[in-house]
């Protein structure tokens, strides 16, 4: 899991945002949302769902199986 925490991180600094901004779009706490990104707990699929989306990346970026952050199909 360390490299989605990882990812979470860049991918939040890549985009300028604060902790505290990411977190409110995921209706959660600064701190909660902390610990995901030091990899203390583990983010629910839930959220790297809505990551994906905000981010515009897939899950397999996310989790590491590709250092390619393909954006996501569209309909």
């Amino acid at each position: 899991m360390y490299k989605v925490a990882q990812r979470i991180r860049d991918l939040r600094e890549d985009k300028d945002i604060s902790q505290t901004e990411i977190a409110k779009i995921l209706n959660t706490s600064q701190t909660v949302y902390s610990r995901y990104e030091r990899n203390v707990r583990t983010i629910p699929a839930e959220m790297i769902y809505e990551l994906c989306i905000y981010y515009n990346v897939t899950a397999d970026y996310i989790f590491g199986f590709t250092d390619k952050p393909k954006p996501l199909p569209r309909d």
